[in-house]
């Protein structure tokens, strides 16, 4: 990575943002439309109660409680687009299973999910976690148990899929992408679909492939994203951050770069301009992480679909962000929980 010296300016305290106007960007969530494109996943949590120390091996045996089905993936972040007042249209591929019938029921309620293609012989990823507690506790993960598409097993039905897209992205203010992996999410389908979108936002989550994408508006990666890519350490290192962050952008050619570092909050990047570090909104005693880079690129996707800064965007990312972690399992933020997260920082 080439190393980019900016000296203390990046760390000089932001000028404050106007709480206000914040709260006009949230109103103006509504009714934006946001194609959703990616890889569907089902998030399945099994819940039970602790009975005993089974006597043919030493692991607990739980009492079955309940079990709850949440879109995962795109179809998390579909669902916080939803929840924050925002008309996602969802493409993507789900199989002809029970568990891609679950899916799309629960999607179907708050996403149009006409253009998710159901092809013959393709298995609906699905991540099931089983969580234990006992009657007066908190529940917790036990076991987390994957049964995950195989690598490049939507990518025969990338062309179906590619006319739905080109058809959504048309009619639409933005467009968020969630790539898992799969094969659907490839390069040049962004960049097809980037030209019919105009002059639309185009958000990126790519957890395996982000270097592939050129000129996007945006990505969101993780800090554990960003190490994996260069192969580096940052933890506290702000300079190993620095250069990471500007790599990102010149390479991936986008406009902005949020990286986020979890209780360390957050690091904006653009072009010509100082970074920008957000600390942490609310208590760093985090619940659970599960989907909270949904709920983010959600949040800023909606935001520069309503017109907001870079800045702007990534503060309101910030609150969603600091919301999310402390409710437990596949969550989202609603705009009335995001308004009063900026009311109650101001105040």
């Amino acid at each position: 990575m080439r190393a980019t010296a900016r000296g203390t300016k990046d760390r000089q305290r932001q000028p404050p943002i106007d709480a206000g106007r914040l709260i006009q960007l949230v109103d103006d969530f509504e009714g934006r439309r946001i194609t959703v494109f990616g890889d569907l996943i089902v998030d399945e949590f099994i819940y039970g109660e602790i009975g005993r120390v089974s006597r043919e091996a030493p692991v607990l045996i739980l009492n079955y409680d309940s079990t709850e089905i949440l879109p995962g993936g795109a179809g998390n972040a579909a669902s916080n687009v939803a929840a924050l007042g925002g008309s996602p249209v969802v493409v993507g591929v789900a199989g002809r299973d029970d568990a891609g019938d679950r899916l799309l029921d629960v999607l179907g309620k708050t996403a149009n999910v006409a253009a998710v293609a159901r092809p013959r012989g393709y298995r609906t990823p699905t991540k099931t976690r089983i969580l234990a507690g006992g009657i007066h506790s908190a529940k917790q993960q036990v076991v987390r148990i994957d049964r995950a598409a195989a690598p490049g097993s939507a990518q025969p039905h990338r062309d179906g899929v590619a006319v739905k897209l080109h058809r959504a992205v048309s009619r639409c203010d933005a467009m968020l992408v969630s790539d898992y992996g799969t094969g659907l999410v490839s390069p040049q389908l962004v960049s097809s679909a980037q030209k019919l979108l105009g002059d639309g936002p185009v958000f990126i989550d790519s957890r395996y492939g982000l270097l592939r994408f050129r000129g996007i508006t945006a990505c969101t990666p993780n800090e554990s994203e960003v190490e994996q890519i260069f192969a580096v350490r940052i933890a506290e290192n702000v300079r190993v951050l620095e250069r990471a962050g500007r790599e990102l952008l010149t390479r991936t050619r986008a406009r902005a770069v949020l990286v986020t570092r979890g209780s360390r909050g957050m690091a904006l990047f653009e072009r010509d301009t100082p970074t920008v570090h957000i600390p942490i909104n609310g208590s760093d005693q985090i619940a659970d992480v599960t989907g909270a880079g949904d709920t983010v690129i959600a949040t800023m996707t909606l935001a520069r679909a309503a017109g907001a800064t870079f800045e702007e965007a990534a503060r309101l990312a910030n609150y969603a962000g600091g919301i999310v972690v402390m409710k437990r399992g596949t969550a989202t933020v609603t705009a009335d929980e995001l308004r009063t997260a900026i009311l109650t920082d101001i105040a």
